[in-house]
């Protein structure tokens, strides 16, 4: 399962495997796009990235944050809806069924709260995959908590006993 925190800048991904009801870390980092390239540019930088990391990896899905309402900047909302697309785009491609979570449900599922901060979001992750250092920087942490949280929430299936 591939996890995918998406932004036109530095998207974050993070590849992990459930198997005898152990987690286990296969892959995590991030796609860069050109920060002075043309909006073209960068969204065909970061199709081929993540089309690269999807045929490394091979996940038998990919979860993506949902796209929110809530932001202060609706130019910044659009460039995310772009940036998803492409994301979206390259997993069809790859065959490779795409699920969604919103960023509460998947604070929710790891640490009780909807409103939990990253650095909490990132300790639980360290945690569960019982890491050595934290993920970074904080979007290969969030893609990473998108994979478990969909294991814990969407295929109901609880963390062992470190919660």
């Amino acid at each position: 399962m591939l996890g995918i925190d998406p932004a036109l800048r530095t998207t974050g991904y993070g590849a992990i495997e459930r198997t005898n009801g152990h987690v286990r870390l296969i892959e995590a980092g991030v796609v860069v796009t050109t920060a002075r390239g043309t909006l073209e540019e960068r969204l065909c930088e970061l199709y081929g990235g993540i089309r690269d990391v999807i045929a490394q990896t091979q996940p038998g899905l990919v979860v993506i944050e949902e796209l929110y309402t809530a932001y202060k900047n609706p130019r910044t909302a659009l460039l995310m809806g772009h940036a998803r697309g492409v994301l979206c785009l390259a997993s069809a491609q790859a065959g490779v069924a795409v699920h969604t979570l919103g960023h509460t449900r998947v604070k929710r599922a790891l640490i009780g709260s909807g409103s939990a901060r990253k650095e909490q979001v990132n300790a639980m992750v360290t945690r569960l995959l019982g890491l050595k250092r934290a993920p970074q920087p904080l979007d290969v942490s969030d893609a990473l908590a998108l994979a478990l949280a969909f294991l814990n929430v969407v295929e109901r299936r609880p963390f062992p006993s470190v919660l």
